[in-house]
């Protein structure tokens, strides 16, 4: 009889494992696996001119002096990836990053803010596997990072900007902590509702979208993120990086966002030691405060930009 009770438990805790196992597999697929349709560049212009019709004669003037570069660099991975340039001839630039499972083209109504209305020189890139850029797996920010610094290695100039929005906001404030390039003489950082880390992000969601506490599959699927891609959730946080950020950053947060929860933008502003500055816009929802505020996101940038 004892035998058969061991044997039970023991056949219930491999049950268990292999689906907490599985279970953490499906998670990672669900969240780190690129769209199928990135690099259909039309529909992404096409959504872009719907959702932003300012953008649609911007980007036609550019094209038409074929202004608006496509631009491939190889990254110390050996991977190509991919950006749009816009150049003024500035001592300006601006790094504009996109948020998860979006591309360079979504967030060119950011670009044109910076081009047009501030007279910088503009850099969007395709975030590793995303877009035109090679990758199999989203990093969510953490390795993208060093990606960002080739960027701005590659495009520096006396004074830049870098400002991201969701995962782009995430990858702007992992990114703040880092050495900068030499020539870089200024460099300010803006962060628009990006979260504070990869773990708690992804277990708000595993909470909200599945009713599942953290424990046990998040921490299954960190491991497997770490054997399978060489970094774990816990590791890719903002919060910590933005501690030991010495440069100008502004905070944008929505009132309303529950995608990334407004109160982590009250932890990362609490988190940055110094020359910082946070806006919350009231009823925004998740990546929405440019689109409901943009005279009062233009003049809030213009003014971050020449304090």
């Amino acid at each position: 009889m004892k035998k058969i009770i061991v044997w039970s438990l023991f056949g219930l805790l491999m049950v268990i494992i292999v689906a907490t196992i599985g279970g953490g597999v499906y998670m990672l697929d669900y969240s780190l696996s690129p769209t199928q349709n990135r690099t259909d560049t039309t529909a992404r212009f096409h959504r872009l001119f719907e959702q932003y019709p300012e953008t649609r004669p911007w980007v036609d003037s550019l094209r038409q002096v074929e202004a608006l570069k496509d631009t491939f660099v190889t990254m110390p991975t050996g991977e190509r990836h991919h950006a749009f340039f816009v150049n003024r001839g500035s001592n300006r630039t601006a790094l504009i990053l996109h948020g998860w499972r979006n591309c360079s083209i979504d967030f060119l109504f950011l670009a044109r803010l910076y081009e047009k209305e501030l007279g910088y020189n503009v850099v969007v890139p395709d975030i590793h596997a995303h877009g035109l850029s090679d990758g199999d797996a989203i990093q969510m920010g953490w390795l993208d990072r060093k990606d960002m610094l080739r960027w701005l290695s590659i495009f520096s100039a006396d004074t830049m900007v870098v400002h991201g929005v969701s995962m782009g906001g995430a990858t702007t404030m992992m990114l703040s902590a880092e050495a900068m390039p030499k020539a870089v003489k200024d460099i300010r950082f803006v962060d628009d509702c990006g979260y504070t880390s990869v773990w708690d992000e992804f277990a708000g969601e595993l909470r909200n979208q599945f009713g599942l506490p953290a424990f046990p599959l998040m921490y299954t699927t960190s491991m497997l993120c770490k054997l399978r891609y060489g970094w774990s959730f816990g590791e890719a946080s903002a919060l910590n990086q933005v501690k030991k950020c010495p440069y100008p950053m502004l905070f944008i947060h929505g009132s309303s966002d529950t995608f990334v929860p407004t109160e982590m933008v009250h932890r990362l502003y609490a988190a940055k030691p110094s020359n910082k500055e946070l806006w919350i816009t009231e009823g925004a929802e998740h990546a929405l405060s440019y689109k409901l505020y943009k005279d009062d996101y233009l003049q809030k940038i213009k003014d971050f930009c020449n304090r």
